[in-house]
């Protein structure tokens, strides 16, 4: 019996696309990221995966692209377990910001510390090792179990949220994880042990990339990858 947990970050936001920082804030789904979406299922069916179990963040961005996911897989019966524990860190007053406005303000240095860091936080937001605190113990108390009991699961979340969960799924170091990033439609695909240990990981992002969409339906196809 497999046990199988299969992490995917959100189809590009709007918020993405402008460089802005999105954090608890609720944004659409650019096509660009719908288009993400569409391809993640596409790569699941390529890869033969299917869903038993599927969870996501109370954030639309990231309902919107399980729901994608589901529909395209001819699960949409499926249910949604929805939680905030899922949801992006919050990023206090850098929220809504256009980065280049946030290092203006408090600098470069300082900016991309607060992004990266374990421990720090900005003015009134979270630190990773916050989100980790609610992460955590929503994937032990709920997600965990179903995976045990064999049921395929589908974890749809965000940036920081997935870096909290890959750092205890991969036993990162506090230091190791500033080097971790989750991009846009990316798709982690784990194999538990009988022991909850790690069997094996893989991302199908990296065997089979996805086709750019026609260019009318991108709205910044050229955005890099944004923990946000």
């Amino acid at each position: 019996m497999g046990r199988y947990l299969t992490l995917v970050r959100h189809g590009q936001s709007t918020y993405n696309a402008s460089n802005r920082f999105t954090g608890w804030l609720d944004p659409e789904l650019t096509d660009q990221g719908v288009h993400e979406a569409h391809a993640v299922a596409e790569q699941l069916r390529g890869a033969e995966l299917t869903f038993d179990i599927a969870f996501s963040s109370a954030l639309h961005r990231a309902r919107r692209t399980a729901r994608i996911i589901l529909d395209d897989l001819q699960l949409k019966a499926m249910p949604v377990t929805m939680d905030f524990a899922l949801d992006e860190r919050n990023y206090g007053d850098m929220t809504g910001l256009d980065k280049d406005e946030a290092r203006r303000r408090w600098g470069v240095d300082q900016v991309q510390h607060w992004r990266r860091s374990y421990a720090d936080a900005p003015p009134d937001g979270e630190s990773l090792r916050d989100t980790v605190a609610r992460v955590l113990p929503f994937y032990i108390q709920h997600i965990l179990p179903a995976v045990m009991r064999g049921q395929a699961a589908l974890v749809v979340a965000h940036g920081n949220s997935l870096r909290a969960l890959v750092m205890a799924l991969d036993g990162l170091s506090t230091q190791a994880v500033t080097q971790l990033e989750v991009a846009t439609g990316e798709v982690l695909v784990y194999e538990l042990a009988a022991d909850t240990t790690i069997l094996s990981k893989r991302s199908l992002a990296m065997e089979t990339p996805a086709k750019a969409p026609p260019a009318a339906a991108t709205e910044d196809a050229s955005t890099p990858p944004a923990t946000s």
